[in-house]
């Protein structure tokens, strides 16, 4: 037995685990912190502002709970839930990628006071 399989057939807090709970369990943890890289962007920037980490959070973190709710919980709520916002997520991923300088004057860092 591995130690993915162990894992996967352990009881925590008496919940039994299996593969795709810890997909859609890595999926909410991925997807949670997303306000915190936010937030700490926010008090660096003095400003508000979503960095680029928000969006990969966002994306990485929907594309796990969208497959656990489609692929073992068959939960029409739950993939309705995380597929609208997706394309959102990948389509301000695209354009970061694509797009490395600030289009108009409210994107640029806040100067030094």
């Amino acid at each position: 037995m591995s130690a993915f399989e162990f894992v996967a057939a352990a009881k925590l807090f008496s919940i039994t685990l299996n593969t795709w709970k810890i997909v859609g369990l890595t999926g909410s943890l991925i997807f949670g912190p997303r306000f915190v890289i936010q937030w700490i962007a926010f008090e660096r920037a003095r400003k508000s502002v979503i960095p680029f980490g928000f969006w990969e959070c966002s994306a990485l973190g929907s594309i796990l709970t969208l497959a656990y709710f489609a692929i073992y919980r068959h939960d029409s709520v739950g993939v309705l839930q995380t597929a609208l916002p997706l394309p959102i997520y990948l389509r301000n991923l695209y354009f970061r990628w694509t797009h490395h300088h600030a289009q108009h004057p409210g994107n640029e860092p806040r100067p030094p006071e």
